[in-house]
């Protein structure tokens, strides 16, 4: 059955979609992916996909629309060329913050990259650590929402030393943290961000006071939100201050923000290539996602739960 797998991959992330080919022990998809002169972008799929299971393995990080559009015209071509089911594999949903109409006169993008996923032809979406569980509504087809909890979890475990307190950086991250501190058996703390607008002045709820604080966050993008937390941590006496943040959106600046603050180290995963980004700097660590990816893709593939990877 599992000559019938095929794992192609767009121009985001191939180190990921290399390393899920090799656990799965077999050969990456041949395809063409580049742009005509004007700018437009070329896909040509290189081999015979007729009656195969195909996963598409593509993040929508920067350059964003580039990548995305990329990836409704991989799974346009493959659906052409009469591939049995279209599996996109997402690690990093783009577009994913706006999931709601929060003020008004807004697009709600999470909604609008559903509607494209399921027009261009996908017949289902993988993707890890969505920004909102409300996500997987949005599509009409099945949506496997990866959780990052065993795969941070794991990690951290073999780093504990037994002084660890983990931290919300903000009310909106509890439950995430929650689950993460109860996985582990840790005690929780969160900031509280007193006149956002004025100064963001903080304080924690909870004690960190000699201890060895993590704080947990979905993404890091400016870096701003896990800095504030680890300069308000430091006010409160903490003695190590690390992070797990799951996916390294790292825009412009904030390598360098994260280098000038607290932070000891900063533990991101590889849904998003960071190897340029980070290459100068000594606080990030990364884990790969590619073995859990991987078992998933394979359970799909055999039409079996994936449930019990996640417990």
């Amino acid at each position: 059955m599992r000559d019938r797998l095929k794992v192609f991959s767009g121009r985001s992330n191939p180190g990921l979609a290399k390393g899920i080919c090799e656990i799965l022990g077999i050969e990456l998809g041949a395809a063409l992916v580049d742009c005509f002169s004007d700018g437009e972008i070329r896909v040509e799929i290189h081999e015979n996909v007729r009656g195969r299971d195909v996963f598409v393995v593509q993040s929508t990080c920067y350059p964003v629309n580039l990548h995305l559009v990329e990836t409704l015209l991989m799974v346009d071509a493959l659906k052409r060329a009469s591939a049995r089911r279209i599996n996109v594999v997402m690690p990093y949903y783009g577009y994913g913050r706006r999931d709601q109409k929060d003020k008004p006169r807004v697009s709600i993008t999470a909604k609008m990259v559903a509607n494209l996923m399921s027009t261009a032809g996908a017949d289902r979406l993988i993707s890890f650590d969505l920004h909102a569980g409300q996500i997987q509504g949005f599509f009409k087809i099945p949506v496997d929402d990866v959780p990052s909890l065993p795969v941070l979890a794991e990690d951290f475990k073999a780093r504990m030393h037994g002084d660890e307190v983990v931290v919300a950086p903000d009310a909106e991250g509890v439950r995430r943290v929650r689950a993460f501190a109860e996985r582990l058996d840790l005690p929780l703390a969160i900031i509280h961000r007193t006149d956002p607008d004025e100064g963001r002045s903080s304080t924690v709820v909870g004690s960190v006071k000699h201890r060895r604080v993590v704080i947990l966050d979905d993404m890091v993008d400016t870096g701003r939100t896990v800095c504030e937390a680890a300069w308000t941590a430091r006010r409160e006496g903490a003695t190590t201050i690390e992070s797990y943040c799951v996916h390294p959106v790292l825009s412009a600046g904030s390598v360098e923000m994260v280098d000038r603050s607290p932070l000891d180290t900063v533990t991101v995963t590889d849904t998003i290539p960071t190897v340029q980004k980070t290459k100068e700097s000594a606080k990030f660590r990364v884990v790969s996602v590619a073995p859990i990816l991987a078992e998933v893709i394979k359970r799909v593939h055999d039409e079996v739960s994936i449930s019990c990877l996640f417990l």
